[in-house]
């Protein structure tokens, strides 16, 4: 393992490369600029490629999104062997350290993105031009994204203003409180929504929807339920979104940024990634790790047979719930249909996460484990719908919180037939039970469950009090001289 601290690390000069694909967005733009230069920020397009720079490291939340699945009662592990990639084996198990790549891998391309972020906000009153509110309301959408990721990993984390860090922070800048970083968050989207456009000036680009949904979720992690139904609910009414009718097509190549999409990272199959520098590709990395083993057949491509759903994962379902065969695939059967074959491989369930699987026909250049460009749908409407839901629940608004449930089953079911007529905390019980159905392999599971209490008695090897969230890396401690102090347990 390299030995140096993320401050280290995201001081070190980059280029960054466009990033955002489909359409006329941000596709094949070579953007170079060193982060440690003082003399830029002189024009407009300096701060445009910037904002590209900071837009990059979206690309490496696969990792959040593989890992908090894996965490979670939805999947297992899976992947070759034991020691395929321990570090996710590890948090599948909940005998986790301090000492783990994948991570540290999460807090400094979590950081590096907070790091890009600042590195605009420091220079933000340099040059003044028409349309700079937008800019920084982007910057600060994509920074306040940043740190909700690393607040929901890691608990409280180093705040530094709108300054980036310098190599000896770290002995000096302590960490905040959760409280304080929720703060800071909440104060970078409350910008975002006042000074956002309503639709992305590109395809990728944060919106104020986007901006409003993130502050909602943010909300009902730190059990603001009114506040979180208010604004939730503007997302709601403004119209901008919808659900799909056909609940089948959202995940597919073809159906990227579609009605229900509030938020997406945008993946493209350019080249230049390899298994030295995941956070290098520009494709969905989780996809090759998602993959069937050895599969040989129609539809699907192959990979390394990580994040398996488990048995209780599809039992699930209801009956007549359209939702399980989107989520899960069984491979049994799907093989036995479509004279396919495949391999097992270590914790094989027989499921695989079909969300997030290669289909035949992706636009891989390269290796395809690493460039495939399917988008994560990082904010769904569905998912505002249920946050709304639970919000307006919990603040004793159950018929909103009804309404909105039923929403989003009647898509489900494809009836009305299935509506939930509970009220009081038993409602509130249907719409946890709902997002687990309807977010099925995005990620969302290990903090719904932390966040509602339920985390202990649904994850196997969970201890409660220690694993709500994770370690530090090693290095950061190290590296700090006492000044940061290790999360309790570990």
């Amino acid at each position: 393992m390299k030995k140096y601290s993320i401050l280290i690390l995201t001081l070190l000069g980059f280029t960054a490369t466009a990033i955002i694909s489909c359409g006329d967005d941000f596709v094949d733009r070579k953007v170079q600029y060193s982060i440690d230069s003082e003399n830029y920020f002189n024009s407009e397009q300096d701060y445009k490629d910037a904002l590209v720079g900071a837009y990059d490291l979206l690309h490496s939340t696969f990792m959040n999104v593989l890992v908090g699945e894996i965490a979670s009662d939805n999947t297992l592990s899976g992947g070759e062997s034991a020691n395929d990639v321990i570090g996710i084996q590890q948090i599948d198990e909940m005998n986790h350290s301090s000492v783990n790549n994948n991570l540290k891998n999460i807090w400094d391309w979590m950081f590096a993105g907070v790091q890009r972020c600042n590195y605009i906000l420091e220079f933000k009153d340099k040059t003044d031009f028409v349309g700079k509110e937008q800019i920084i309301g982007e910057t600060r959408f994509l920074r306040a994204y940043y740190h909700f990721e690393l607040v929901k990993w890691f608990g409280g984390i180093p705040l530094n203003g709108d300054k980036r860090f310098k190599v000896d922070d770290v002995k000096s800048i302590p960490r905040s409180s959760v409280a304080d970083v929720y703060a800071s968050i909440e104060a970078d989207l409350l910008y975002a929504v006042n000074n956002l456009s309503a639709t992305p000036s590109q395809l990728g680009r944060a919106t104020k929807g986007a901006a409003q949904a993130l502050l909602g979720k943010v909300y009902l992690y730190q059990n603001k339920f009114p506040q979180a139904a208010a604004v939730l609910d503007q997302v709601i009414l403004s119209n901008s979104y919808s659900l799909v009718t056909n609940y089948n097509t959202i995940f597919e190549n073809n159906n990227e940024n579609n009605s229900e999409s509030v938020f997406e990272v945008q993946y493209t199959d350019a080249q230049g990634a390899s298994f030295d520098c995941l956070q290098c590709s520009e494709g969905n990395v989780a996809v090759g790790f998602n993959g069937i083993r050895n599969y040989t057949g129609p539809f699907f491509d192959g990979g390394f047979s990580f994040n398996l759903p488990t048995q209780a994962s599809y039992n699930a379902y209801e009956v007549g719930d359209d939702r399980r065969d989107v989520a899960i695939l069984d491979i049994a059967a799907w093989a036995t249909a479509n004279n396919a074959s495949y391999g097992t491989g270590y914790k094989h369930t027989g499921y695989f996460n079909r969300k997030y699987l290669a289909r035949k026909g992706d636009a891989n250049i390269g290796d395809q484990n690493l460039t495939n460009p399917n988008n994560y749908r990082a904010i769904r409407y569905a998912d505002v719908l249920l946050m709304a839901a639970e919000a307006f629940s919990r603040s004793g608004n159950d018929v909103k919180g009804r309404n909105y449930l039923n929403l989003v089953r009647r898509r489900a079911f494809g009836d009305l037939n299935h509506d939930i007529s509970a009220s009081g905390t038993a409602l509130t019980d249907f719409i946890w039970a709902e997002r687990r159905l309807e977010l099925m392999g995005e990620g969302h599971r290990f903090f719904d469950l932390v966040r509602t209490g339920k985390a202990a008695q649904a994850i196997t090897g969970f201890t409660s009090n220690k694993n709500e969230i994770f370690p530090i890396p090693f290095e950061e401690i190290q590296f700090s001289s006492g000044n940061w102090q290790q999360n309790p347990g570990y």
